[in-house]
């Protein structure tokens, strides 16, 4: 890809509405009873669903950007880690309004009685403070050093929603997508621990 186009003024946008298009279908789908047969099942599953897939991307932009010599791939990272949360919070209030109606003393006691869903609460609680500190006065607050730091904790969120994708799916034995997922971010993640392991033995 030229890195005119990931420079023009018009690539953000495109970006920023093609990770609307999910959120769009869904809420087209539900106004519309195009969720099949279990609507509730179809919103929860398909924001969470969503999650996994933004942070697997988020994930690839600093890879993609060095094998590809682009970077200006790394423009888009902080919205596309933004985007994660925000389905990140939908999968959550789907999960909270569809099934424990919004019930707060319910969600307080269900969370702990079950490891997927506290994986999962505990993967959307790192999330907070990343997307909080998603902007240049954050970064500036913070220093460059310690908001890295701090931002390095999306590897272990990412293995908190791969943990909780994989309970999820345990119950009904179909491991087939959890395979998928789990090679992708472990090839992401080993691709860095590789390229520390290699600047270290040039230290």
């Amino acid at each position: 890809m030229p890195r005119s186009l990931l420079l023009h003024r018009a690539a953000k946008p495109l970006v920023f509405a093609s990770c609307l298009l999910p959120f769009a279908w869904l809420v087209h789908g539900a106004a519309t009873g195009g969720l099949g047969a279990n609507p509730a099942e179809a919103l929860i599953r398909a924001t969470g669903d969503w999650t996994l897939r933004f942070l697997c991307i988020v994930l690839a932009v600093t890879p993609l950007r060095q094998w590809t010599n682009q970077p200006a791939l790394a423009r888009f990272r902080r919205m596309l880690g933004l985007f994660t949360f925000f389905y990140a919070v939908l999968h959550f209030l789907a999960y909270a309004w569809l099934d424990m109606g919004f019930d707060a003393a319910t969600i307080a006691r269900d969370i702990p009685k079950r490891p997927f869903a506290l994986v999962g609460f505990l993967a959307l609680l790192l999330l907070v403070p990343l997307a909080a500190t998603s902007f240049n006065r954050a970064i500036r607050a913070l220093g460059a050093a310690r908001w890295q730091m701090l931002h390095r904790c999306v590897y272990a969120i990412a293995l908190l929603a791969l943990l909780h994708f994989f309970w999820m799916r345990a119950g009904k034995n179909d491991f087939a997508e959890v395979a998928v997922y789990a090679a992708v971010i472990a090839l992401l993640l080993g691709w860095r621990v590789l390229r520390l392991r290699l600047r270290q033995a040039r230290a």
